[in-house]
């Protein structure tokens, strides 16, 4: 496929031109969106929803615990919808145990600590009780775990990855973004899980449906798992999907009706860090030019920076700030190409981001 076809077929499978009704529908459809800047995979939720929500909204899901935050893949946080956490963690958790293994090791949490941990945890928050990680890490370090360091860090997402605890409801903020959830039990925060008859086929089905046109080696970056796993993973899935190229290998879309572009979809969009438009693929370049992908990272410390998309293409990135009082300014944007869009249509991109943050 040419490139153009592409963007303009992932335009539509992420949902930017064809936005969803509401942000668990998007939450849904997208099935995980990475979030380890919890401002940005809420953005990147209401990027792809109809309207204008704002962050307040997407609280909301949280809250209601129609969406959760937990570490689903690659060791990294995703933001996914509360009824497809487990079946999503019982493909990639184990291997995810098995890569941080040796941190472990190196931290002292083997499996009798795992297991006091998990015991602490349960009576902690039993009852639909919420804790803040300051608040859980305290009740560790009274328990006899030690969260020092990185040490805490690597409990919680051995916890989250059982999966025993995930990251709920968010803790209010005065006069600033909320930044921050609470953690509770998963088992009783999530009473209704969905169960797959093919997880893995379930889990690249949905991926090629929020992220397609892509094929096996994309899904195994985004996912984690081994090329031979993901390969399986795609001949599994293949009686749901449609090839529309096979060199060198399938590349599919999903089968049945597409999503419709909405006739009011921006052309210009403000997209949060780590964007799954711009991360999920082996090949980044079908979408930023190979001469600005250092300037939107990875960087040397693994960030990904915020994009400013332009019918399709990244053209620049752009910063702002989530601190008390300086939310309310203006987001700074910084173009690669800046004939590619008008001021006017970069300045309404960047407007949208700040009425989502105060909103």
């Amino acid at each position: 496929m040419k490139a153009a076809s592409v963007r303009a077929e992932r335009l539509r499978s992420h949902r930017l031109d064809a936005p969803g009704p509401t942000v668990v529908d998007a939450a849904r459809h997208m099935l995980a969106v990475q979030a380890q800047e919890f401002w940005g995979g809420r953005l990147a939720l209401a990027a792809r929803t109809k309207g204008e929500p704002t962050m307040r909204d997407v609280d909301a899901a949280f809250d209601r615990a129609e969406i959760v935050r937990s570490w689903t893949m690659r060791g990294t946080i995703h933001a996914i919808p509360a009824e497809d956490l487990a079946w999503v963690l019982g493909v990639t958790g184990e291997r995810q145990i098995r890569q941080g293994a040796a941190v472990h090791r190196r931290e002292g949490i083997d499996d009798e600590v795992v297991a006091r941990a998990e015991r602490i945890a349960r009576g902690a928050l039993a009852g639909r009780n919420q804790l803040t990680r300051k608040e859980l890490f305290a009740v560790f370090d009274a328990g006899g775990v030690p969260t020092a360091g990185q040490r805490g860090y690597h409990v919680l997402t051995r916890l989250s990855m059982n999966p025993v605890i995930v990251q709920g409801p968010v803790v209010p903020r005065d006069g600033a973004p909320t930044r921050e959830q609470y953690f509770v039990l998963a088992d009783e925060w999530i009473p209704d899980a969905a169960a797959p008859a093919d997880p893995l086929a379930e889990f690249f089905e949905r991926f090629v449906a929020s992220h397609g046109p892509a094929g096996a080696r994309d899904f195994a970056w985004w996912s984690g798992l081994p090329l031979g796993i993901s390969r399986t993973a795609a001949e599994r899935a293949s009686d749901r999907l449609v090839v529309v190229d096979d060199e060198p290998e399938p590349i599919f879309v999903a089968a049945g009706p597409r999503p419709r572009r909405s006739a009011g979809a921006h052309e210009v969009v403000a997209l949060p860090p780590f964007e799954e438009y711009y991360i999920s693929y082996a090949d980044r370049t079908v979408t930023c030019s190979p001469e600005f992908l250092a300037a939107v990272g990875p960087g040397v410390n693994g960030m990904v920076r915020p994009i400013i998309l332009a019918r399709g293409e990244i053209i620049g990135v752009w910063t702002h700030s989530l601190a008390t009082g300086r939310h309310e300014d203006d987001p700074l944007p910084e173009l690669f190409a800046p004939d590619a869009a008008t001021p006017a249509e970069v300045t309404e991109a960047l407007a949208r981001y700040r009425r989502f943050v105060t909103g």
